[in-house]
């Protein structure tokens, strides 16, 4: 629930996030909201290609289409997703710890696990020969080379 500025925000309204309401944790984390996180704008050589890619993998259309920039966004008045030119980028390297992920995106998928994967794989995500946990979930990387994770919709998100 996106609350406008100013709007008070308790462990209540962030779902499976929230804390255990009698936590200090908790408690301190209840705050007045400055703004919220509108748009994840992620770093490509070609930002056409990258919206198709994850425009296929979210179902979400394309509602921006620039030289140098292309946004999904659907109906819900959630976060979109952006990709923005960078001619010179160099795609993370996972796992490597001389070398940072920086973020990495987890998208929830229904049903089976491994369906999921050949879905985004038929895509164009290559999937990483290590794979921490992959009863839980799976980590693969966009054609840019960005790591993300495959998170069944039943578990909760895992810490990674």
């Amino acid at each position: 629930m996106l609350q406008p500025i100013g709007a008070s925000v308790t462990t209540r309204d962030v779902g499976s996030l929230a804390l255990a309401t009698d936590s200090p944790i908790s408690r301190e984390c209840a705050m007045e909201a400055i703004g919220w996180i509108g748009t994840v704008a992620l770093e490509c050589p070609d930002p056409a290609a990258l919206a198709h890619f994850y425009s296929r993998l979210t179902g979400r259309p394309v509602v921006f289409a620039g030289p140098d920039w292309y946004s999904l966004a659907d109906d819900s008045g959630g976060v979109s997703l952006s990709f923005q030119l960078a001619p010179g980028h160099q795609p993370p390297v996972w796992p490597d710890p001389a070398s940072s992920m920086q973020f990495h995106l987890h998208v929830k998928v229904g049903g089976d696990l491994d369906a999921a994967e050949r879905a985004v794989v038929a895509i164009g995500a290559t999937r990483f020969a290590e794979q921490p946990s992959p009863q839980d979930f799976r980590v693969l990387a966009d054609p840019a080379g960005h790591p993300f994770c495959l998170v069944p919709a039943s578990r909760p998100t895992p810490p990674n």
